[in-house]
């Protein structure tokens, strides 16, 4: 067996001819089992799922029912009218809050050798990362239909029709996918878990609240009205928004949004493995 195919023991192999030779069936095998192996992962820690599954029930019970009467006012009805406005909101979110946990996942794998051994393997090294996303997306879907579910239950109205909603779910799902990338590339240079969590919250409060998530921006001063506008999240949301409520314009926040997913994933997908080649 020739040295090129395997990699000296406790020494992550170097990238190289090898692994630009790798062709996308071998790509899409090396992703599949690593999908699986990550999905038995969650099967076997049962645990590493509340947070997808918590998540949606405390923030929809905790906005709706303490500060939806006053929110609603705001939006010339009551409680009911700020179901409908924040579920859609709670919809674009839910990604960001989940896409924050793999880049803590991903630093407790290198901190415990798991990644290390992964790159003694002759497998491509995004399909790794790339597993890591595919599983993430998974557990947003999931932490989505929670929401709905509870939405539907305390009187969310879909004004438009099934298809806008998968719309407007898939849509939530690509664009927190793109931020899995950013999370795993943050993961790949902080030097532990605390502290990708300290910075990923000091990202997610001001692009959360800074954002129409939970309040229309005409009721924000002018400067935080403007930072809202260029806020992807503001984006998603109203395109969500626009699909469930049938209110407002479509077209415009959709492609925004799919501008955004685009041009994250081709800016930190790349720097993401080139990271994780590289990381020590």
């Amino acid at each position: 067996m020739s040295a090129a195919t395997v990699a000296a023991p406790g020494k992550p192999q170097r990238p190289g001819a090898d692994e630009g030779r790798i062709g996308l069936r071998a790509h899409l095998r090396h992703t599949s089992a690593l999908v699986r192996r990550n999905a038995m992962q969650i099967k076997n820690d049962p645990e590493s799922m509340f947070d997808a599954l918590l998540m949606p029930i405390v923030f929809t019970l905790l906005f709706v029912y303490v500060f939806g009467g006053a929110m609603g006012g705001s939006l010339g009805g009551d409680r009911s009218a700020y179901v409908n406005y924040i579920i859609p909101g709670l919809l674009a979110m839910g990604g960001l809050n989940i896409a924050m946990s793999v880049g803590s996942g991903v630093n407790d794998d290198f901190n415990k050798g798991v990644m290390d051994r992964f790159r003694t393997m002759p497998i491509a090294r995004s399909s790794v990362l790339t597993a890591k996303m595919l599983v993430e997306s998974g557990r947003m879907l999931v932490s989505t239909v929670i929401l709905l579910v509870l939405a539907f239950l305390i009187g969310f109205d879909l004004k438009t029709g099934p298809l806008e909603l998968l719309a407007a779910v898939a849509l939530a799902l690509l664009f927190g996918s793109s931020l899995t990338w950013i999370f795993m590339l943050l993961g790949l240079t902080m030097k532990t878990p605390q502290a990708v969590q300290g910075v990923g919250f000091m990202v997610l409060m001001p692009l959360q609240f800074g954002s129409s998530i939970f309040a229309p921006p005409t009721t924000m001063p002018g400067w935080m009205e403007a930072f809202t506008k260029v806020n992807p999240l503001s984006n998603l949301a109203d395109a969500a928004r626009a699909l469930m409520n049938g209110q407002g314009a479509v077209a415009q926040p959709v492609l925004i949004t799919l501008a955004w997913t685009v041009g994250i994933t081709l800016v930190f997908a790349p720097l993401a493995v080139a990271k994780f080649r590289k990381k020590t």
